[in-house]
């Protein structure tokens, strides 16, 4: 499974926040955004200081979505 954060760009752009905006707001480095920007795994922290810093739960940020090869795991058995 791999981690998507298109709810939390969507949920910047519905406040009309900039990424550099969310940064700021919630103290995180250029690197974590950039991160977060990839779908890349972020710590546990990280994301609940996007939460505490737009008042919403991690479901509202994030969502798990499967890989192509985990298809075809669950097809195999």
């Amino acid at each position: 499974m791999k981690v998507s954060y298109k709810k939390l760009w969507k949920l910047l752009i519905d406040r009309d926040m900039k990424k550099k905006d969310l940064q700021l707001a919630a103290g995180l480095s250029s690197t974590t955004i950039a991160k977060l920007s990839n779908h890349e795994n972020v710590s546990m922290e990280v994301l609940k200081k996007v939460c505490t810093t737009l008042s919403v739960d991690f479901g509202d940020i994030m969502e798990l979505v499967p890989d192509q090869t985990d298809n075809n795991k669950s097809d195999s058995l």
